[in-house]
C-alpha cells in the first residue's frame, strides 16, 4: 500500500493496473491452457487461485489511488432528510467529514505542483461537451444542449454540482473514508461562532444545529435580521416533528398582523435595567459617554414613576413622558397625595390648594412668577412641584422627578436628544405594536411572550428583524433583546429558570441563541452575554460574514477581540477576508511538509591514463520544509456547504454538510406556504440557491 512507504506518492500513473492485466491474463492461461506449463489439474486451480488474488490484490492498490484522483474533480453531494438526522445528549452532529492532518496538507501541496496540477484539468471530452452545451442553448438544436446538460445516471459527460470552489480540498481525506463529525455538547456553553461570505453554507448549518437543539427539547432562539423563509421553515417542520408546535412564536417586524408581540423592558428584577437596556443603545466612546449618563438617569426616573404608579413600563410610555415629563410631575405628586391623606400626612383641602397654585401660576401672581429655567413648564405641573414642596413630604422618588423637572427645559432637552430619535424609531408605525403591547386588550388574538415564559416552558421563537426594510429599528430591537437576555441570565444564573414557581424537580433546558448576522446586533450588552452566561445554560452560536464586521459594528478592535475570545468553537466557511481566514491559519501549528528533489550531476576525469573519461550520477532526495496546516488559499477556495470546525481544544476537522431532503416539506399547512412565500419574494435569501429545493410554508396570513 502507498501508505506503507515514507513519501506518498498517489499522483502518478495507476501502474497496479498493468499488473491487474498481466496477472489475470497468467490466471486464465493457468486455469484453461494446463499444456501450456506442463500444469496439472490441482496445480492449475492452485496456480489460478494465487494468481487471481494477486491481481486481485494489486486492483485494489490501483483502484485506491484511481478513486482518489478522480475524487479531485468531482464530489457527490450529500442529502439527509429531517428523519435521518442524528439527534444525541451527548453529541451534536457538525456534517460528515474527517480530522484533518499533516497528511491532507502534504496532498494539497502535492496537489499545487507542477506534477500534480494536472490531475485537477478536467478531461477533454468534459470540457468539449460543455463548449457543445453553451453553443446550442437558445438554438434550434437545443435538446443536444439539454442531453448533455442532463443529470441522467448514463450520462458519462453530465455536468458537475455548482458546489463553486476546490473540490480536492475535501477530496484529500477520502482515503481514509469520512464519517458523522460530532461533536461534544459539553463545549457548547463556550459558544459557537460561525464565519463565511454570502452563498456558502451558513444558513444550512444553522438548520442542522436548530433542528438538533428542538429535537433535544431545548429553549431555542434564532434571531434573524434579514427574514429567512427557509429557516424559519425549517423550525416549524422541526417543531411539529418533535411534538412542540404549541411552543413555537413567530415574531417578526414586517408582519405585524400575525406577529407574537414582545416588550423588551417588561421584565426586569430592578427598575434601573430599563434605563440600563434603552442607554445601553445610545453612542459610549468619548464625548457621548456624558450624554448617555444623562439619558440613563431620565429614563431611570421615568422608569421609577411608572413603577410606583403600577403601571406598565413600555417604549411608548418612555417615549411620552421623554418627549414631556410635565405630565408624569402632576400624575406622580396626585399620587403622593392621594396616598399621604389615607396616612394623615396631607391635608383634605391639597386639591383645592393644587388648583389654586395652577391659577396663581397662569395669572402671574407675586411670588408665583416663572424663572427662566420653568418658563416652558405647564401651569398645572409647576403647581404639584411646590405643593410637593411646601407639605415637606419625603419620597425618593418624588424627589428624583421633581429634581429633573426644575432643569432648565431647553438645556436639559439638549442633553437628552440622543434619546427621542431612538424612541421615534421604535414607537413608529405597526412596530409599536408588537413592542408594546396593550395587556389590557383582549380582543387581540396575538400572544405576548417574554424570556421569562419563554424559557421556564421551553419554548421556540423565531424573531425576524425585517434589517433589509429598516435597518435601525431592526438594530435597536435586536439589541434590547440581548440586554433583555442578558438580564435574564444573570437573574437564571442566582435564582434559576423556575425562581418562585413550586419545586417540581424539573431540570433546567439549555437556552440556545442562534444570531444570524450577529454583527448587525450586536453591542456593549453582548459581551457580558457570552462572558457570563454559560454558567446561566444560554449557549450562543454567532453567524457572520466576515470578522472585520464585528470590529466596525463595536468601532473596536479591543472589543472585537473581547467578543472573539469567548468563542471556543470557530467553524470558517469560504471566506473572501485574508484578516477572517488568518483566524484560523495563525491559530494552528506549522507541519513538516515532504520534499522530493531530483539530482543529477556529471564529472569528467582529468587523468589522461585512466580509461575513466566522466563520471554521472542520479538521485531523488527527500527533505522536509514547515508549511502552515491549513493555507489561506484554502479558505478562500472551500467549495459550498464546506468548512473547517475547530473545536474541542483546538482540535481541527474538515466537513460537509448534506443538503435537506425535498420530502421533509410535504403537508405542510397552506397559511405557512404563503407566509413563506412572501417573505421570499421580499427577502431574497442568500442561501436559497445552492439548496436547489422549491421552497414552501405554509400559513396564510390575515
Amino acid at each position: 500500500m502507498a501508505n506503507q512507504y515514507p513519501i506518498e506518492s498517489l499522483l502518478r500513473p495507476v501502474v497496479e493496473f498493468y499488473s491487474v492485466a498481466c496477472l489475470s491474463l497468467l490466471a486464465i492461461l493457468a486455469l484453461l491452457g494446463q499444456w501450456l506449463f506442463f500444469f496439472t489439474p490441482d496445480v492449475s486451480i492452485l496456480a489460478f487461485c494465487i494468481l487471481t488474488g494477486r491481481a486481485y490484490i494489486r486492483f485494489a492498490q490501483g483502484w485506491r489511488i484511481y478513486r482518489y484522483q478522480k475524487g479531485l474533480l468531482k464530489l457527490k453531494i450529500p442529502v439527509m432528510s429531517s428523519a435521518d438526522l442524528p439527534v444525541s445528549k451527548r453529541t451534536l452532529y457538525m456534517g460528515i467529514g474527517f480530522p484533518w492532518d499533516q497528511r491532507h496538507t502534504q496532498r494539497l501541496f502535492d496537489l499545487s505542483l507542477k506534477s500534480g496540477s494536472k490531475y485537477l484539468r478536467q478531461s477533454w471530452s468534459y470540457r468539449i461537451a460543455r463548449r457543445i452545451e453553451r453553443y446550442f442553448d437558445a438554438t434550434r438544436f437545443e435538446f443536444l444542449s439539454r442531453a448533455l446538460a442532463s443529470q441522467i445516471f448514463w450520462n458519462p459527460l453530465k455536468p458537475l454540482p455548482a458546489s463553486e470552489g476546490q473540490p480536492a480540498i475535501h477530496a484529500v481525506g477520502l482515503l481514509e473514508g469520512e464519517y458523522k463529525i460530532e461533536i461534544d455538547l459539553g463545549v457548547r456553553p463556550g459558544h459557537t461562532r460561525v464565519l463565511g461570505t454570502t452563498r456558502v453554507g451558513k444558513t444550512r448549518l444553522a438548520e442542522l444545529l436548530i433542528a438538533q437543539d428542538i429535537r433535544r427539547g431545548e429553549v431555542v432562539i434564532v434571531i434573524d435580521p434579514k427574514g429567512d423563509p427557509d429557516l424559519f421553515k425549517r423550525m416549524y417542520v422541526e417543531a411539529r416533528a418533535a411534538g412542540r408546535l404549541d411552543k413555537l412564536y413567530f415574531f417578526h417586524l414586517g408582519y405585524p398582523n400575525i406577529s407574537a408581540r414582545y416588550n423588551p423592558v417588561s421584565d426586569y428584577l430592578r427598575v434601573t435595567e430599563v434605563a440600563a437596556r434603552v442607554a445601553g443603545q445610545m453612542p459610549g466612546e468619548g464625548p457621548s459617554q456624558a450624554f448617555r449618563e444623562f439619558v440613563w438617569r431620565y429614563v431611570n426616573v421615568i422608569s421609577k414613576c411608572l413603577n410606583a404608579l403600577g403601571k406598565k413600563i413600555d417604549y411608548e410610555q418612555i417615549k411620552y413622558y421623554g418627549e414631556d415629563i410635565d405630565p408624569l410631575v402632576v400624575e406622580y405628586v396626585e399620587f403622593l397625595m392621594t396616598r399621604g391623606l389615607q396616612k394623615g400626612e396631607v391635608p383634605k383641602d391639597w386639591k383645592v390648594q393644587l388648583d389654586e397654585y395652577e391659577k396663581s401660576y397662569r395669572s402671574h401672581d407675586s411670588g408665583f412668577k416663572r424663572t427662566r429655567n420653568n418658563e416652558d413648564r405647564t401651569d398645572r405641573a409647576l403647581a404639584a412641584a411646590r405643593l410637593y414642596k411646601e407639605l415637606g413630604l419625603k419620597d425618593n422618588v418624588a424627589h428624583s422627578l421633581i429634581k429633573t423637572f426644575e432643569y432648565d427645559k431647553k438645556h436639559f432637552d439638549n442633553l437628552v436628544a440622543s434619546l427621542l430619535p431612538l424612541m421615534e424609531k421604535l414607537c413608529t408605525g405597526k412596530c409599536s405594536e408588537l413592542i408594546s403591547p396593550d395587556y389590557l386588550d383582549l380582543d387581540d388574538p396575538r400572544p405576548i411572550f417574554n424570556w421569562q415564559e419563554i424559557i421556564a416552558t421551553g419554548g421556540i421563537v423565531y424573531v425576524g428583524l425585517d434589517a433589509l426594510s429598516d435597518p435601525e429599528v431592526a438594530s435597536a430591537v435586536g439589541n434590547s433583546m440581548f440586554a433583555d437576555l442578558t438580564a435574564r441570565s444573570g437573574r437564571l444564573y442566582k435564582q434559576g429558570a423556575y425562581a418562585g414557581l413550586p419545586d417540581a424537580g424539573v431540570t433546567q433546558s439549555k437556552i440556545n441563541v442562534h444570531a444570524d448576522e450577529f454583527n448587525e446586533l450586536i453591542g456593549d450588552e453582548f459581551i457580558p452575554l457570552l462572558n457570563k452566561a454559560g454558567g446561566s445554560g444560554i449557549q450562543v452560536t454567532a453567524y457572520t460574514q466576515t470578522w472585520s464586521d464585528v470590529e466596525a459594528r463595536v468601532n473596536s478592535e479591543a472589543k472585537a477581540g473581547q467578543i472573539g475570545g469567548n468563542f471556543n468553537t470557530s467553524v470558517y466557511f469560504r471566506v473572501i477576508e485574508p484578516k477572517t481566514a488568518k483566524l484560523l491559519t495563525e491559530s494552528l501549528k506549522q507541519v513538516p511538509i515532504d520534499l522530493l528533489t531530483t539530482v543529477s550531476a556529471a564529472s569528467d576525469s582529468s587523468d589522461p591514463s585512466s580509461s575513466v573519461d566522466f563520471t554521472s550520477r542520479t538521485e531523488d532526495r527527500a527533505s522536509s520544509q514547515l508549511f502552515d496546516l491549513i493555507h489561506v488559499n484554502d479558505i478562500y477556495s472551500l467549495p459550498k456547504g464546506h468548512c473547517f470546525i475547530q473545536s474541542e481544544g483546538g482540535k481541527l476537522w474538515k466537513s460537509r454538510l448534506p443538503l435537506p431532503d425535498k420530502s421533509d416539506f410535504v403537508n405542510i399547512p397552506q397559511n405557512i406556504v404563503d407566509l413563506t412565500e412572501d417573505m421570499a419574494a421580499k427577502y431574497h435569501s442568500c442561501s436559497r440557491d445552492w439548496y436547489k429545493f422549491t421552497p414552501s410554508w405554509e400559513q396564510s396570513h390575515v
